[in-house]
């Protein structure tokens, strides 16, 4: 029996702007919903009105998102503040929409480094296996791998502020690499300087510099055209981050440049953070891994092996550059990969449900709230695990796919 046609797309302001008594507008969301087979549009509405809450609340300023399946998108959502008005200058706010770009950070690591790490992996060029420093000239002999980069096991510290001790972007390169030399491969402990590590290995095995690599093998054949590294487009079509805080030596806003202090220092392009893109883009990444077979970059074997690949247990499973149970998001299933940024953004990828979910916001402008992110990102990921209705949409053929074998729904063998 063919499926019915998807219902067209119905938009809606969940919340128009009004004056506040001290004349600043209340934040303003948009959402749009769209029945697809398997995903009725009428269960997304719960989630923009979570989202109102929270933006009304005053946090965070700004948000766009997308779920995303791999016959299109049944809920696209943004709205909030790009800027938050400034007292001193007396500038009033910065709307935030779809076409907003947000500051990735770590989602850098496996929109950008981890894609280009299979593709040089699938075509020969080296193997995941291969210990880093073979790729690194000048590095200290090191057992670290490859994989064990990508598994957050290389036995690496989380991170260093080398942007406050190093006076160059040669001097970074030298000390993170430096650091190989006492790296005992083991548990997990993520580190962004694994990361860092492979950006740079990634450009001397394919001869070309990240960024350049990155537009042309990943984000063209993608369509991410608004996503890279070094954003052009005008600042009032980019959402802020931090105000006065310790990424930069001295004091301001950080808008319109990548808000981590080794990225900045870098110029503002490294494996591990410096991706700026819009919720669309992010869509369009995640809608791709949804369908390994017609995958424009990497080939089906490629996307199984980086699922297969892992380490840890509990809640610090993971695979090749991604985490596994998001168990304080929801009842999301078996298989279900996802990662965040430190500035508010976060990606979700369940491939037994055909969905992924993009949630991108400026959450550490102008300040962090440690305290917030965390029950922001849960509440929100829970209302759409229940909009998704996790319950009756197990698809073997995307199991089988991503190279699992399922034998009864939600047992997987």
């Amino acid at each position: 029996m063919s499926s019915p046609p998807p219902q067209r797309s119905k938009a809606a302001a969940t919340q128009g702007p009004h004056l506040e008594a001290g004349g600043t507008p209340t934040p303003r969301l948009v959402a749009s919903y769209q029945a697809l087979p398997g995903h009725p549009g009428e269960r997304y509405p719960a989630v923009s009105a979570v989202l109102m809450r929270w933006l009304a609340g005053g946090f965070p300023p700004a948000v766009a998102g997308q779920v995303r399946t791999s016959a299109g998108s049944p809920y696209v959502v943004a709205g909030g503040w790009a800027k938050l008005p400034d007292e001193t200058t007396h500038e009033g706010p910065v709307p935030a929409d779809a076409d907003t770009l947000f500051d990735l950070a770590s989602l850098t690591k496996v929109v950008s480094t981890l894609p280009l790490v299979l593709l040089l992996h699938e075509r020969g060029r080296w193997s995941i296996d291969d210990p880093v420093a073979r790729w690194l000239p000048g590095a200290p002999r090191s057992p670290v791998t490859i994989s064990d980069c990508l598994l957050h096991v290389a036995g690496l510290v989380p991170h260093r502020s080398y942007y406050a001790t190093c006076t160059d972007p040669a001097g970074i390169k030298r000390a993170v690499t430096a650091e190989l030399a006492a790296a005992v491969p083991g548990r997990v402990n993520y580190s962004d300087l694994g990361f860092m590590l492979l950006g740079w290995a990634v450009e001397e095995c394919a001869g070309e510099p990240l960024k350049e690599l990155a537009d042309r093998e990943v984000f063209g054949p993608l369509g991410m055209t608004s996503t890279g590294y070094l954003p052009r487009a005008p600042l009032r079509h980019i959402a802020a981050t931090e105000a006065d805080g310790d990424q930069r030596p001295s004091r301001g806003l950080v808008w319109g440049s990548v808000h981590d202090g080794n990225a900045f220092a870098l110029g503002g392009i490294s494996g591990h953070a410096g991706l700026f893109g819009t919720a669309a883009d992010l869509g369009r990444f995640a809608g791709a891994l949804l369908m390994p077979g017609r995958h424009p970059v990497l080939s089906a074997e490629t996307i199984a092996l980086m699922t297969a690949r892992r380490a840890g247990a509990g809640d610090e499973a993971r695979v090749l550059g991604w985490r596994l149970r998001p168990d304080a998001w929801g009842s999301w299933p078996e298989g279900t990969i996802w990662h965040t940024g430190f500035t508010g953004t976060s990606l979700l990828i369940a491939p037994a449900l055909d969905v992924a979910v993009v949630l991108l916001s400026n959450a550490v402008h102008p300040v962090r709230r440690p305290d917030q992110i965390g029950a922001f990102r849960a509440e929100v990921h829970r209302a759409l695990s229940d909009a998704v209705d996790l319950s009756g949409h197990l698809l073997r053929d995307r199991w089988a796919r991503w190279g699992y074998r399922v034998y009864s729904v939600g047992v997987v063998v």
